[in-house]
């Protein structure tokens, strides 16, 4: 065996070994970390595939970025775990199905999978000879998917601009800045001096 296939299975068996121990953790804290190894061993899988690119961005963004803060709302919020975990009692029946109902579809294509001839001059050919896979990239996405990832950027423009919609509350009891009300005041009427004399107070 090879040090490459080697390689591959070791991160192939932490991905699925992190993301089962993420849903049964029963420590949400522990979750989380079981969710970072999971990012890094797929980053460690793309590194294999020589899509080092994708594989720092999934570091960078998921792991540095999504996985903390996971992390941090989990460790900050004072939540009921135990609570929650009654409340979920009650649709383990169903849960149940559906996890058995999803094995059943990965054992079906697990058996009918089969390697192609094709497959390894197929994945050659997305790459151009001498251009490396950060710059194919770049030429996949603002040339031939120019469309389709302005479209994307412009739907998580218009989901986060309603998440901010839907989680802003007007409170009459919040002090909130007013900025032009901060600009257009008077220095003469903000500040007052006073003559302390000493051994006096205010």
């Amino acid at each position: 065996m090879s040090i490459a296939a080697l390689a591959f299975y070791l991160f192939a068996s932490c991905v699925i070994v992190g993301g089962l121990f993420t849903v049964i953790s029963r420590n949400p804290v522990h979750s989380v970390l079981w969710l970072i190894l999971s990012f890094l061993s797929a980053a460690g899988l793309f590194v294999l595939l020589g899509a080092e690119f994708v594989a720092m961005l999934l570091i960078i963004v998921y792991v540095g970025a999504v996985a903390v803060l996971f992390l941090f709302v989990v460790m900050m919020l004072d939540i009921d775990f135990a609570e929650l975990k009654a409340e979920m009692a009650k649709y383990m029946p169903l849960a149940l199905l559906i996890g058995v109902v999803l094995l059943m579809q990965i054992g079906l294509a697990a058996g009918a999978w089969q390697a192609s001839d094709v497959a390894a001059a197929q994945r050659a050919a997305v790459t151009p000879e001498g251009v490396e896979n950060t710059a194919a990239l770049g030429l996949l996405i603002y040339d031939q998917y120019f469309l389709l990832f302005q479209l994307a950027g412009l739907i998580l423009l218009v989901a986060m601009i309603g998440a901010i919609v839907l989680t802003l509350r007007h409170r009459k009891d919040i002090k909130r800045q007013n900025v032009l009300e901060q600009m257009w005041r008077d220095p003469a009427d903000a500040m007052e001096m006073k003559d302390i004399k000493p051994g006096q107070g205010l």
